[in-house]
């Protein structure tokens, strides 16, 4: 096998007072739901490092509401990581929360599916509840490195490297991929939005934020095959993986944990 990657959920914003139909189809209006948290992540070892999703700045989080702890460069620098020297970043998606900030990363190639630039410039847009969670001006700065020869497009699956690849799962966006990571424990699945909050995929419950629901059904699925166990499959926004999973140093608690060593507990 190759060498494995150490891998990382940095946690750089938060998101209270959330209903239960705010995070689930069906979701009763009068219950109190979960709140988000909004993380990046990190995969490196000795000759790679992926930087995953970039997340969103200050005038984002004030326009949506969003508590902002810190930007997400700054965040990843606790981490010691300089995000001006990084050379390559997955794109999830192009959500605001995922595929802002890009000018932070000045020397990376982006890694994003076909289908998702297809879907985030297309029809789709002029319909306001697909176009919601994402902000035009994060769109327009992500064509402008597409004309720069900046963005590696991808249709479907695709080895990065050994050890780390990319899986198109839909059903959240037109084109939503997940990160498909070797570590130490085995084969790590960051989901991003394929599943929002352990709830989602264990109970088979879309978020509410969905473009097709019977791929994001499907995608519930298809995280499973992929992963080692259930218990390797980290959800995009679930407060519970801070709690789940140790920080890399007591520095960092709260800020950042490992996802290449086993959960504390997991839950049911």
């Amino acid at each position: 096998m190759p060498e494995p990657f150490e891998l990382f959920a940095v946690r750089y914003a938060n998101h209270t007072a959330r209903r239960a139909s705010d995070n689930a189809i069906g979701g009763d209006l009068h219950e109190e739901g979960s709140d988000l948290d909004y993380f990046v992540w990190v995969a490196r070892r000795s000759d790679r490092l992926f930087v995953i999703d970039t997340g969103f700045d200050t005038q984002q989080a004030r326009a949506r509401g969003r508590t902002l702890l810190r930007r997400p460069d700054a965040a990843l620098a606790l981490l010691g990581v300089d995000a001006a020297r990084v050379d390559e970043v997955v794109l999830t998606h192009l959500h605001y929360d995922h595929a802002g900030t890009l000018g932070d990363f000045p020397r990376a190639s982006f890694h994003v599916q076909d289908r998702e630039a297809a879907y985030a410039t297309g029809r789709c847009m002029c319909h306001g509840f697909l176009r919601h969670p994402y902000h035009v001006e994060d769109v327009v700065a992500f064509v402008r490195h597409v004309f720069a020869g900046r963005v590696a497009f991808h249709d479907g699956t695709t080895e990065l490297a050994d050890g780390l690849s990319l899986h198109r799962i839909g059903g959240h966006t037109g084109g939503l991929q997940v990160v498909r990571v070797w570590t130490k424990r085995g084969w790590v699945v960051v989901a991003s939005d394929a599943s929002h909050l352990y709830m989602n995929r264990g109970r088979g419950i879309p978020f509410p934020a969905v473009h097709h629901v019977g791929e994001m059904l499907e995608g519930f699925r298809t995280l499973d095959r992929l992963a080692t166990s259930p218990d390797h499959v980290v959800p995009g926004h679930d407060p519970l993986v801070m709690r789940l999973y140790p920080p890399p140093s007591p520095e960092l608690d709260g800020i950042a944990v490992r996802l290449d060593v086993p959960p504390r507990e997991m839950p049911r």
